[in-house]
């Protein structure tokens, strides 16, 4: 379970005296434990890949309003803390991969028109979550459907 290697991780982090993993990790408990807290019940893989693709789109968002403020060092940070939480994530989906979901995902509701996004991004979802920039695969389904 990817909760348990982030328990073993913080351990290490611990023993490591790896100050900047340790937080990281920390916070990613806390940001898995009040989604439990929210939902009721323990996460599954797929909804934990959830909270850290959420933290990371955070993190990314955080690092590009530093750099537009001219503050490189909290954007360093910043990207410091993506490289931690990135290690959760399984291996990432190409450009190729997801235009060929959304295409098949299309293609499977007859799809035709932007009122049927919904529906499309109901198929990709599952399929795509955690391995993929969910921004670039909702791009990808605006572009298939106009």
């Amino acid at each position: 379970m990817l909760i348990q290697q982030i328990t073993d991780d913080m351990k290490a982090a611990m023993k490591a005296k790896d100050k900047v993993a340790l937080s990281v990790i920390r916070m990613l408990r806390a940001a898995i434990k009040d989604k439990e807290i929210e939902l009721g019940k323990a996460l599954e893989n797929t909804e934990t890949l959830a909270v850290i693709g959420k933290l990371i789109k955070q993190r990314k968002d955080s690092a590009n309003q530093y750099l537009e403020a001219g503050r490189p060092e909290l954007a360093e940070k910043e990207q410091a803390e993506i490289k931690v939480l990135e290690v959760y994530l399984p291996e990432q989906m190409n450009d190729t991969e997801i235009k060929k979901l959304v295409a098949d995902a299309v293609a499977e509701v007859g799809a035709t028109s932007m009122k049927d996004m919904g529906k499309v991004m109901g198929i990709v979802r599952p399929k795509a979550q955690g391995k993929a920039d969910m921004s670039k695969v909702s791009t990808e389904v605006k572009a298939a459907l106009q």
